[in-house]
């Protein structure tokens, strides 16, 4: 039987900087992971060079069921509290758009230094350890017991950070849901999210003529909106806009997309017909959008022929339709890409069952819940691992210190 002050289940980025930060207050850490090592969606993050925070975090960065609950952790643990750690370790890292921050060179220099500080403060990490039960006793030293493939453990705290259901193939599994249900706390309602869009039929053969076009758009969906990168795919469409607003689309909404964010396309159209413009349509549109773009999404809407009028016969008519197709494009994507590619997963354990100062479940004392299986849910750019650092940090401080006493 293996004691321990602070048992965490879930190696993740959340499961890491609390450990760290436990131990460091000179608690008894054990870090239990069913994967064959630890931190893996810290190091295919980013392209492999980890968004591990963002300059501009704010509690309206963030869903949940409790738009409040998230603000206590990211104000007691800020991203400049992680900067601070990154800068302690001489962590080279730079911005790459809209306050978000990478490393200079690997993912695994962000690990590296959560691992760096496990090991100074003494937490043992165990891998290919699958949990099979978790049960409350009742001694003066400890309150629940872990049955696991390498044995029995016991703690006085016990912490859940095995994350949502996002990217299985890395280990992603429901396993945080059912030990909240055990435990008698409510789940949310859960979706894949900062996931691609998926379609069917004419829009999927559209989308697949522009596979590998990429350019700046502003998307709009349940009067929230993104101005950023889209790009066409084999399924539909994908990029940092598309990932943003899928946070916030469900099954049957429309999405609207405008194609040419900083440009009034009708105006610009009424001006070059008006001044007798002898360049094509083709040719003037290709100044602002991919010609590929242009010859498909035209010719899909039904406006191939303006491409061979002069601009002088365009009609008022004619333009603002050009304008509708360009600039105020709805659609109903068939669905998502789903886990298999998705970021995080909106949704999870509702916020209302645990403390948002401590983490700590109001139904089961001892029982703490942080990082992405809670019903917490950032934008892309950095935010939820944002929210994993708090979330991490936070609920380490609430820790008892002296459990046996």
């Amino acid at each position: 039987m293996k004691r321990y002050d602070v048992i965490i289940i879930g190696a993740g980025a959340a499961g890491l900087m609390c450990a760290a930060s436990a131990a460091a207050r000179g608690l008894r850490v054990a870090l239990l992971d069913h994967a064959n090592k630890v931190g893996k969606k810290i190091l295919m993050s980013g392209g492999g060079r980890c968004n591990f925070t963002n300059y501009h975090v704010e509690p309206g960065n963030y869903l949940s069921g409790n738009p409040h609950f998230c603000k206590s952790a990211l104000a007691r643990f800020t991203q400049w509290d992680f900067i601070a750690l990154v800068e302690k370790y001489q962590l080279a890292y730079h911005e790459k758009t809209l306050g978000q921050l990478f490393c200079d060179n690997k993912a695994k220099d962000i690990l590296n230094i959560l691992l760096a500080e496990c090991e100074q403060y003494g937490v043992e990490i165990v891998t290919h350890c699958d949990i099979e039960s978790i049960e409350p006793i009742a001694t003066p030293e400890h309150r629940y017991q872990i049955e696991s493939s390498m044995g029995p453990w016991r703690c006085h705290s016990l912490v859940i950070g095995t994350g949502g259901l996002s990217i299985p193939t890395m280990g992603a599994t429901g396993f945080g849901y059912d030990i909240a249900k055990q435990f008698g706390l409510k789940i949310k309602p859960r979706a894949a999210t900062l996931v691609p869009f998926t379609f069917k039929a004419e829009l999927l053969a559209l989308m697949q003529s522009m596979a590998g076009v990429s350019l700046p758009v502003t998307i709009s969906c349940a009067e929230q909106r993104f101005a950023e990168a889209l790009l066409f795919t084999h399924k539909g469409i994908s990029g940092p806009a598309v990932l943003q607003i899928s946070n916030y689309w469900h099954p049957g909404d429309t999405i609207v997309i405008d194609f040419l964010p900083q440009l009034n396309i009708a105006e610009q159209l009424k001006q070059w017909r008006d001044r007798g413009e002898k360049a094509g349509l083709t040719k003037l549109l290709a100044q602002h959008l991919p010609k590929r773009f242009v010859q498909a999404w035209l010719e899909f809407h039904g406006a191939q022929p303006y491409l061979h009028l002069p601009l002088a016969q365009l009609s008022n008519t004619d333009i603002e339709h050009l304008a509708d197709c360009l600039q105020r494009w709805a659609c109903k994507p068939a669905g998502t890409e789903g886990y298999r590619t998705a970021e995080v997963t909106r949704g999870g354990i509702d916020t209302d069952e645990v403390s948002s100062k401590t983490f700590e479940s109001k139904k089961s004392p001892g029982l703490y819940f942080i990082g992405e299986v809670l019903d917490v849910t950032g934008w892309l750019g950095g935010y939820n691992f944002q929210w994993a650092w708090a979330s991490g940090y936070c609920a380490a401080q609430s820790l008892p210190l002296n459990p046996q006493g």
